[in-house]
């Protein structure tokens, strides 16, 4: 197997590792919002806030297939030797 090529695909996947946690943060920081907006509602950012959080929650789920998929790609490459 190629080192150069394991490398990469090492670094590749610790950047979706990034991806993953900077989208659970952003869903962190959404459901901090829609807890503020409990004490003081408002309809249309509550929308807001909703559809937000569904379109967050599925990228962090398409991110973690991405990384399952790629880690085991890694895995098969590194078995390979």
């Amino acid at each position: 197997m190629d080192q150069e090529k394991l490398d990469q695909m090492r670094s590749t996947l610790n950047k979706l590792e990034d991806i993953k946690n900077s989208q659970e943060s952003i869903l962190d920081k959404i459901n901090h919002v829609i807890t503020d907006l409990f004490q003081h509602p408002d309809k249309e950012l509550e929308k807001a806030m909703e559809d937000a959080h569904q379109t967050a929650s599925e990228n962090t789920e398409k991110i973690n297939e991405a990384m399952e998929e790629y880690e085991m790609r890694i895995n098969k490459l590194e078995t390979q030797d």
